[in-house]
């Protein structure tokens, strides 16, 4: 019966099939029909009702079918669901015929009447003919459409006509005006320039702009002076790496498995480098998904576009060694297909992972088919060199080799390796027999990424990669015979020291974690009610009948599912991506369910400009630069964001965009601007991640001591929130006390939360303390006159952007004279707030500026995007 009973919650054909097979006793049957029964005309109707028949050709949790006979017939674990020739046997009768909840079909809707009962009583007493062949009934081709606007085909709609003509800078003023005018309401006027630079600065880079930079912003009176700002921030290099931060959540990137273990992964940054320069280089976002998809399918592809795929790597990996690893795998593929339906759809497609999904026009087969597209690929691990490591690395390498090979014979490697391998070959091929080798290939699995594929792989075939991954692991983990040995144990451990030595004195290449086609590739099968166990029929890769179909001939690749992805014809990959560019520049997007643009989501407050900027975004070639500067430069975007009290019952949400939206800066940007306007920040491009300061012994909170937090040295812990190391089981707090997402899933929206802790966070996290201390040397250093009163507008200006208005200054000034007064009394206490006094600065001045310093740093204004 297992398999079965969870499914009643299924609709369509699934909920049917999935509890046919329930013992109970049958009803009272109605007669069978005398006449003959033809079944396009009297059975193919009731068959194709929702939640009794396969209306959509749609598949139960086991594979079993109604639209052709040879299924049914089949029947599922306990019989056949039809018996030709005896209706009073078949389940199919017994379901329909009851009243009984929680056993009759349908369990919902209108019941199936008694002249129903009887035409399929008759049916299968003279025969039960079906149609010829599967899928004869009904098929994809006649599978109803959806009125659902998410599925409609992407038409460019007319730009509207308004009245107010001077507020409109570019066509997508003209779509949110209107809408305003028609309900009476005025936009708001330009922000100042000051608030306009931060804003956009904030929105393009991630980073505050300097005092320089606003200043020469204020006093350029150019008529294209702001267009000539967009386009400065749109060509820094800091535009990739704020591009990127909101692609990272998207992939749920991370720099450690997740699960118990939580190992580190120590090259996954290599995928972000990728990302960060893709954007920069301003990378068309069919390309971009092309390359993600498919990079390692493309016609002689090279390094980078197989680097691309790492966009699949960020699933977590579980190195438990109990668990499945057929299991392990399973999940991992899952987290692909829901993550790429998520990503590039806006759909919920692993919603349908156990059953039709409830609500929108996918079924469990076709997520099975998205799956197949995945499961098709295996995790690999590549060389990656960055620029400069290849010269260095082919110089060393003759020496290394030649080292590693005299210590390999001296201490007998090779013999050693082989018969450990032997035991392996043998726990292999006979599990059981001898459980220390099981367990040893337990862990292995476990481990050792493709191990069981490489212990298959004859030595003959295997490349040099895998040969030296199979000895490093093998001298890691010698397994019971050596454990036993402590002479040869000893000597092993003495090996491997020596070779940690060897191998940290020489130049070493980047890796990359990618994936690879698998040839042959697997079969497919449903996993009935989600269970990668129970095996349903088989399926070939394929997609939502509900949207375009793939063009003809069509090879079955992740390259075709790409393409598909971002062709002209497909309604929702433009839609979703648009919206999301919005979201970022106005705290939501035309549709507020980002994530969910099928039938549960948020209808779109501006559907016509949705579609204009899908179908611009599609004619201008794909250009995410140009559809940010769009939308930046338009007079909807430069709105002030005060809020008016005449919109607080018309428009609480801002939603018409009748001004600016206040947006509390993300997780890594409250870190980054403290750094910035301190002059801590190190702002280099890429590389691999690093470890700030956090509270002592948070690290201690992962699983048997797993996690090892040791602090970067040095200008690295002064760099980007973006290259903190994100180790899934104990993340660092300062990203997750202000709202970052846990790297599990894909996150397509950030939710804003305000909480005592994110104060606490601002006022003692040693990051902030020490901003907060830098900040004061600077004002102390830089501000041009030594007068309190100017140094407190220096002050103002670098962490707002603004000078302060009367009440501020003398509140603020107010506030350091206190300060003052009351280091000058505890000498011991001002000396430990700021240790680095510059000459001709008392100590009690200087602790003062550091508490003015923490003031300025805590302000919601400075954490907060006007």
């Amino acid at each position: 019966m297992r398999g079965w009973t969870q499914a009643v919650a299924c609709g369509g054909f699934g909920v049917l099939t999935a509890v046919l097979l329930l013992a109970q006793t049958p009803p009272a049957l109605p007669p069978a029909t005398a006449a003959k029964t033809d079944f396009s005309r009297d059975i193919e109707p009731i068959l194709k009702r929702k939640c009794i028949g396969c209306h959509n050709a749609q598949l139960s949790q086991n594979g079993l079918r109604l639209d052709a006979g040879e299924f049914a017939l089949k029947g599922g674990y306990s019989g056949p669901v039809i018996v030709p020739g005896k209706s009073a046997d078949s389940k199919l009768i017994h379901r329909v015929a009851s009243s009984t909840k929680g056993f009759m079909m349908p369990p919902a809707g209108p019941a199936v009447t008694a002249a129903e009962v009887g035409l399929l009583r008759a049916w299968i007493d003279q025969g039960a003919a079906w149609p010829a062949k599967p899928g004869a009934m009904v098929s994809k081709a006649t599978r109803p459409g959806s009125d659902h606007w998410a599925f409609q085909a992407v038409t460019k709609p007319a730009v509207p006509g308004v009245q107010n003509r001077e507020w409109v800078r570019n066509p997508i003023d003209r779509f949110i005006l209107a809408r305003l005018e028609r309900d009476n309401i005025t936009p708001s006027p330009d922000a100042p320039k000051e608030t306009l630079i931060r804003r956009v600065s904030f929105d393009l880079t991630g980073l505050p702009p300097s005092p320089a930079e606003v200043d020469a912003f204020v006093r350029d009176n150019r008529a294209d002076a702001y267009e000539r700002l967009v386009d400065r921030l749109l060509g820094s290099p800091h535009y990739g790496e704020q591009r990127a931060r909101f692609w990272l959540d998207l992939a749920h990137y991370a720099d450690s498995d997740g699960y118990e273990k939580d190992r580190p992964r120590p090259y996954s940054w290599r995928w972000r480098n990728w990302v960060i320069d893709a954007f920069n280089r301003n990378m068309p976002f069919d390309q971009f998904t092309l390359q993600q998809l498919a990079g390692d399918l493309l016609p002689n592809a090279d390094t980078e576009q197989t680097v691309a795929t790492g966009f699949y790597r960020n699933t977590l990996t579980n190195r438990e060694a109990g668990v499945d690893r057929a299991e392990a795998r399973f999940e991992q593929i899952v987290n692909r297909t829901s993550t790429v339906g998520a990503v590039f759809m806006g759909l919920t497609v692993g919603c349908a992972q156990c059953h039709d999904h409830k609500y929108d026009p996918i079924s469990q087969k076709e997520f099975y088919q998205l799956f197949a597209y995945f499961d098709r690929a295996e995790e690999e691990d590549i060389d990656a060199p960055l620029a400069g490591e290849l010269g260095p690395y082919l110089r060393a390498r003759p020496q290394y080799e030649e080292k590693r090979a005299a210590l390999f014979s001296e201490y007998n490697v090779a013999e050693l390796e082989a018969e450990w391998e032997e035991y392996m070959q043998k726990a292999l091929a006979n599990p059981g027999a001898d459980l220390e080798w099981d367990f040893q290939l337990t862990e292995m699995r476990a481990g050792f990424d493709g191990a069981e594929r490489l212990l298959r792989t004859p030595k003959a075939q295997r490349t040099e990669r895998q040969k030296e991954r199979l000895t490093y692991w093998f001298l890691s983990r010698t397994g019971p015979v050596r454990q036993r040995d402590k002479a040869k144990l000893d000597r092993l451990r003495e090996l491997r020291k020596k070779l940690d030595e060897l191998d940290s004195a020489t130049p070493k290449l980047t890796q990359a974690p990618v994936i690879a086609e698998l040839t042959p590739p697997p079969v497919t099968h449903i996993a009935v009610r989600g269970d990668y166990r129970e095996k349903g029929i088989p399926v070939e890769p394929g997609t939502l009948a509900i949207l375009p179909p793939l063009p003809p001939g069509s090879e079955p690749n992740r390259a075709a599912l790409a393409r598909w992805l971002v062709s002209r014809d497909h309604p929702l990959t433009s839609r979703v991506t648009v919206n999301r560019l919005w979201q970022e520049m106005f705290g939501r997007g035309l549709v507020r369910t980002s994530e969910d643009f099928g039938t549960q989501g948020e209808k779109p407050s501006h559907p016509e400009l949705l579609d204009w900027l899908a179908a611009e975004f599609m004619d201008r070639g794909w250009d995410v630069k140009e559809m940010l500067r769009l939308i930046v430069t338009s007079s909807t975007y430069r709105q002030s964001s005060h809020a008016r009290r005449e919109l607080a019952e018309k428009d609480p949400e801002n939603a018409l965009l009748a001004r600016q939206s206040r947006i509390r800066l993300p997780a890594e940007q409250v870190r980054d601007a403290a750094l910035a306007v301190s002059g801590l920040l190190n702002d280099e491009i890429g590389g691999p991640s690093v470890r700030p300061p956090q509270p002592a012994g948070l690290d201690a909170l992962g699983y048997g001591g797993n996690v090892k937090w040791r602090e970067t040295e040095g200008p690295g812990r002064y760099r980007r929130g973006l290259y903190i190391f994100f180790q899934r089981t104990v993340p660092y707090p300062q990203l997750m006390t202000f709202d970052a997402p846990d790297s599990n899933v894909t996150c397509s929206r950030r939710r804003r939360s305000n909480t005592p802790l994110q104060a606490l966070n601002l006022l003692n996290d040693p990051v902030f303390v020490e901003a907060a201390q830098a900040f004061a040397l600077r004002i102390l250093k830089e501000s041009p006159s030594k007068a309190a009163g100017d140094r407190i507008s220096f002050a103002f200006r670098t962490a707002l952007g603004r000078y302060p208005n009367s009440r501020e200054a003398e509140r603020l000034l107010q506030y350091f004279q206190q300060q003052q007064a009351a280091f000058g009394k505890d000498a011991k206490l001002a000396a430990g707030l700021l240790p680095f006094v510059p000459e001709g600065t008392s100590t009690a001045e200087g602790a003062a500026w550091v508490s003015v310093s923490r003031v300025l740093l805590n302000l919601d204004e400075f954490i907060t995007r006007e």
